[in-house]
């Protein structure tokens, strides 16, 4: 809410309002012209709700908890509901079942934006597993320091085709539009045209970026002309699980070849026996090893075969945030030693971890993972996104669903021959041809350094680079399985 053009957080929960203070102070430090004001009281009574005259604020944020129950968020909604007798303020909640999600919706008109933070961690665990540096690039998406995704009405587009729109704005990147319905569509065929009342949807640094420059006549870039591999049989190991666990290989199933192989190796002390991983995931078969022992016993598990793929997931049942990081951290270091051990093969195992605590990432970087996939900010960014522009909510939905436009990067000898130079233009011509929407690229060189780096959203199109191999074209687009 606002007060005199100050900004005011008020937080609201049945929790010792120290312990919040001590929370927000070691997570974020200093919150700048920010007001925070914490109230202890029980969200789902109206009565205590009324408390934090709720009527005056411009959104609701409301969190989960209880990942394995939505109750307490339904009863808080109602609360809400009771509450704020206009019922005009825009409602954000982190929803675990996708059916509470679309009955809240349709129950409140649209009032009630879900966040399915579960399902949005597992499809970025799984497909940054398939694709190096996907989840640097969502991360850099979603954050508020740099480009942020905008809707613009422009004249000089109407009567013109989406791909004429990609390349328009030298200063941003056009991934969508929204029709004068207020439909959305994201990265739609490129010769759907503009109508009047039109907007497009564009990743930029600012609203005031979005500047049309004229229709681009560069020619599009010329992709290497070798074939695409093979895809052979690939075998994963899976060290820790959890209620994410199932999530992520049903995402991940669909996208490996035939006869790949899925191995888990967790201690089921720390996992409820609800969420033990199946024996099969679509065609995939699922083989499962408990370890009780110590941690040096993973090194066994991992001298079986050789993987091509090696994904830590944290623990959440029986064990604090902490210690599941902590020991994910150690995981990490014990399979880079493995690795880097006679007879591991030619081919690099990728190693994809998963943390819970934002706050351990950087040490987990020092571990040498090459993706990290941060739990918390993931569903913190979305949620904080939404907050600020409700409008936004569908946008993300059709981006981060299952079907559908999706982000994706691609090798970079998709679209031209490595080692000449090009322009970033000629690239997302490229990409408009094969029905994608060009958002950024990312160089395998500095993303060597540190995983969470070497992602350029949005360069400007008069930008030339010098492609070499491991580098990344970055665009919206359906995943090719």
């Amino acid at each position: 809410q606002e007060n005199q053009h100050k900004p005011v957080i008020a937080i609201f929960a049945n929790e010792n309002s120290a312990e919040i203070s001590d929370q927000i102070q070691s997570r974020v430090g200093s919150m700048g012209k920010t007001k925070v004001v914490i109230r202890k009281g029980d969200p789902t009574n109206p009565r205590d709700l009324a408390r934090t005259n709720i009527g005056s604020a411009s959104s609701v944020i409301i969190l989960d908890k209880d990942t394995s129950n939505d109750a307490a968020i339904i009863s808080t909604i109602l609360s809400i509901k009771a509450a704020d007798s206009d019922g005009t303020i825009p409602v954000i909640a982190e929803i675990d079942e996708k059916t509470h999600s679309e009955a809240l919706s349709d129950a409140t008109e649209g009032r009630v934006l879900s966040v399915q933070s579960n399902q949005l961690i597992a499809r970025v665990t799984a497909q940054a597993s398939r694709q190096p540096g996907l989840a640097a690039v969502v991360l850099d998406l979603l954050d508020f320091e740099g480009d942020e995704i905008y809707f613009h009405s422009s004249k000089e587009l109407l009567g013109k085709k989406y791909s004429d729109a990609l390349t328009s704005f030298n200063n941003a990147s056009v991934i969508g539009i929204r029709q004068a319905d207020g439909t959305i569509l994201i990265n739609p065929a490129t010769n759907t045209m503009f109508k009047s009342g039109d907007q497009l949807i564009a990743i930029a640094s600012d609203d005031d970026k979005i500047n049309f420059t004229g229709v681009n006549t560069e020619k599009p870039s010329t992709p290497a002309a070798a074939k695409p591999a093979r895809k052979r049989a690939e075998h994963l190991l899976v060290i820790g699980w959890s209620e994410m666990g199932n999530a992520v290989m049903n995402e991940l199933a669909q996208f490996l070849p035939p006869k790949s192989t899925i191995h888990v190796v967790a201690n089921p002390d720390l996992v409820d026996v609800s969420e033990f991983p199946r024996k099969k995931f679509g065609k995939i078969p699922v083989s499962f090893s408990a370890h009780r022992g110590s941690i040096s016993d993973l090194a066994e598990a991992g001298r079986l075969r050789k993987y091509d793929e090696v994904i830590i997931l944290a623990y959440r049942e029986g064990i604090s945030v902490a210690e599941a990081d902590a020991q994910t951290m150690l995981t990490m270091l014990l399979m880079n030693k493995l690795f880097a051990e006679e007879g591991n093969g030619v081919e690099p195992t990728r190693l994809v971890a998963e943390i819970l605590d934002s706050r351990q990432a950087e040490l987990a970087r020092v571990a040498n993972a090459d993706d990290l996939v941060v739990s918390d900010n993931l569903a913190a960014l979305m949620i904080a996104q939404i907050s600020q522009n409700a409008e936004l909510a569908p946008v993300f939905e059709d981006i981060f669903d299952a079907d559908g436009a999706s982000i994706n990067v691609i090798p970079m000898e998709n679209y031209t021959k490595l080692g000449q130079k090009v322009s970033y233009a000629a690239l997302v011509k490229s990409a408009a041809i094969r029905g994608e929407s060009a958002i950024g690229y990312r160089s395998a060189s500095v993303a060597k350094l540190d995983p969470s780096k070497g992602v350029y959203l949005n360069p400007d199109k008069k930008e030339e680079i010098t492609p070499q191999i491991g580098d990344g074209l970055i665009v919206i687009g359906d995943l090719e399985k």
